[in-house]
Protein backbone atom coordinates (compact mmCIF):
# COMPACT_ATOMS: atom_id res chain seq x y z
CA UNK A 1 0.00 0.00 0.00
CA UNK A 2 1.48 3.63 -0.72
CA UNK A 3 1.65 5.58 1.79
CA UNK A 4 -0.83 8.18 0.16
CA UNK A 5 -2.71 5.10 0.07
CA UNK A 6 -2.56 4.31 3.73
CA UNK A 7 -2.91 8.06 4.76
CA UNK A 8 -6.19 7.84 3.16
CA UNK A 9 -7.52 4.67 5.20
CA UNK A 10 -6.41 6.15 8.29
CA UNK A 11 -8.48 9.20 7.76
CA UNK A 12 -11.34 7.61 6.49
CA UNK A 13 -10.81 5.07 9.48
CA UNK A 14 -10.02 8.14 12.30
CA UNK A 15 -6.76 6.87 13.07
CA UNK A 16 -4.77 9.79 12.44
CA UNK A 17 -2.05 10.22 15.92
CA UNK A 18 -3.05 13.50 17.02
CA UNK A 19 0.71 14.13 17.79
CA UNK A 20 2.55 12.53 15.27
CA UNK A 21 5.20 15.80 15.09
CA UNK A 22 5.77 14.55 18.41
CA UNK A 23 7.08 11.17 17.19
CA UNK A 24 10.71 11.19 17.94
CA UNK A 25 11.05 7.33 18.14
CA UNK A 26 14.03 5.90 16.18
CA UNK A 27 11.41 3.48 14.12
CA UNK A 28 9.60 6.42 12.82
CA UNK A 29 12.09 9.09 11.93
CA UNK A 30 12.60 7.15 8.63
CA UNK A 31 8.75 6.55 7.18
CA UNK A 32 7.90 3.87 5.53
CA UNK A 33 6.41 0.70 7.29
CA UNK A 34 6.51 3.03 10.37
CA UNK A 35 4.11 5.82 10.00
CA UNK A 36 4.30 8.13 12.78
CA UNK A 37 0.82 9.16 11.97
CA UNK A 38 -0.92 5.60 11.86
CA UNK A 39 -1.59 6.08 16.07
CA UNK A 40 -2.23 2.06 16.71
CA UNK A 41 0.93 1.79 15.14
CA UNK A 42 2.41 4.29 17.20
CA UNK A 43 0.68 2.69 20.91
CA UNK A 44 1.24 -0.73 19.68
CA UNK A 45 5.35 0.18 19.21
CA UNK A 46 5.21 2.63 22.67
CA UNK A 47 4.16 -0.47 24.52
CA UNK A 48 6.54 -2.97 22.85
CA UNK A 49 9.67 -0.74 23.80
CA UNK A 50 8.71 -0.54 26.95
CA UNK A 51 7.93 -4.52 27.54
CA UNK A 52 11.43 -5.38 25.58
CA UNK A 53 13.84 -2.93 27.74
CA UNK A 54 14.06 -0.37 25.21
CA UNK A 55 12.64 2.80 27.00
CA UNK A 56 11.29 3.15 30.76
CA UNK A 57 7.63 4.21 30.65
CA UNK A 58 8.75 8.12 30.47
CA UNK A 59 10.83 7.75 27.33
CA UNK A 60 8.46 4.85 25.40
CA UNK A 61 5.70 7.66 25.68
CA UNK A 62 7.74 10.85 24.95
CA UNK A 63 9.15 9.18 22.24
CA UNK A 64 5.89 7.98 20.71
CA UNK A 65 3.78 11.39 21.45
CA UNK A 66 1.95 10.28 24.80
CA UNK A 67 2.25 11.15 28.69
CA UNK A 68 2.78 8.73 31.02
CA UNK A 69 -0.82 8.71 32.03
CA UNK A 70 -1.53 7.99 28.81
CA UNK A 71 0.57 5.12 28.72
CA UNK A 72 -0.73 3.84 31.26
CA UNK A 73 -4.23 4.29 29.53
CA UNK A 74 -3.21 2.64 26.33
CA UNK A 75 -1.04 -0.01 28.23
CA UNK A 76 -4.64 -0.61 30.42
CA UNK A 77 -6.48 -1.16 27.15
CA UNK A 78 -4.17 -3.46 25.55
CA UNK A 79 -4.51 -5.77 28.34
CA UNK A 80 -8.45 -5.55 28.28
CA UNK A 81 -8.90 -6.33 24.81
CA UNK A 82 -5.33 -7.16 22.96
CA UNK A 83 -5.15 -5.05 19.44
CA UNK A 84 -8.91 -3.81 19.51
CA UNK A 85 -7.88 -2.04 22.28
CA UNK A 86 -5.59 0.19 20.78
CA UNK A 87 -8.45 1.83 18.54
CA UNK A 88 -9.83 4.82 20.17
CA UNK A 89 -13.26 3.84 21.72
CA UNK A 90 -16.72 4.82 20.13
CA UNK A 91 -17.33 8.84 21.67
CA UNK A 92 -20.34 10.33 23.15
CA UNK A 93 -22.81 7.84 25.30
CA UNK A 94 -22.00 4.36 26.80
CA UNK A 95 -25.14 2.91 28.23
CA UNK A 96 -28.88 3.64 27.39
CA UNK A 97 -30.94 6.88 28.59
CA UNK A 98 -32.64 6.48 31.44
CA UNK A 99 -34.89 9.64 31.33
CA UNK A 100 -37.67 8.83 28.69
CA UNK A 101 -40.26 11.73 27.87
CA UNK A 102 -42.61 10.52 30.30
CA UNK A 103 -40.16 10.83 33.05
CA UNK A 104 -39.32 13.98 32.08
CA UNK A 105 -42.72 15.24 32.01
CA UNK A 106 -44.17 13.73 35.04
CA UNK A 107 -40.83 15.59 36.67
CA UNK A 108 -42.18 19.20 34.68
CA UNK A 109 -45.02 18.48 35.83
CA UNK A 110 -44.42 18.06 39.51
CA UNK A 111 -45.48 21.48 42.28
CA UNK A 112 -43.00 23.93 42.15
CA UNK A 113 -41.05 23.87 45.48
CA UNK A 114 -40.78 19.77 45.55
CA UNK A 115 -36.84 18.76 46.17
CA UNK A 116 -35.03 17.21 43.45
CA UNK A 117 -34.85 14.05 46.55
CA UNK A 118 -38.36 13.47 46.87
CA UNK A 119 -39.39 13.52 43.40
CA UNK A 120 -36.42 11.02 41.89
CA UNK A 121 -38.15 9.13 44.68
CA UNK A 122 -41.62 9.39 43.22
CA UNK A 123 -39.83 8.83 39.97
CA UNK A 124 -38.65 5.28 41.28
CA UNK A 125 -41.76 4.65 42.49
CA UNK A 126 -43.97 5.29 39.47
CA UNK A 127 -41.39 4.22 36.55
CA UNK A 128 -38.97 1.83 38.26
CA UNK A 129 -35.99 4.04 37.46
CA UNK A 130 -33.35 5.34 40.01
CA UNK A 131 -32.52 9.01 39.25
CA UNK A 132 -29.57 10.83 41.08
CA UNK A 133 -31.62 13.95 42.89
CA UNK A 134 -29.08 16.44 40.59
CA UNK A 135 -30.36 14.28 37.75
CA UNK A 136 -34.21 15.33 38.19
CA UNK A 137 -32.96 19.07 40.00
CA UNK A 138 -31.53 19.71 36.16
CA UNK A 139 -34.95 18.47 34.47
CA UNK A 140 -36.87 20.90 36.41
CA UNK A 141 -34.46 23.86 35.73
CA UNK A 142 -35.00 23.66 32.11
Amino acid sequence: MSEPTRWKALQASGLIHPHAGAVSAPLFREGGFFLAQDKVQVKYEMLRAHAVGEASVSAAAVGHGYSRSGFYLVKAAFEQAGMTGLLDGRPGRRGPVKVTGDITAFIRGAPPGISGAVLAGEVERQFGVLLHRRTVERIQRR
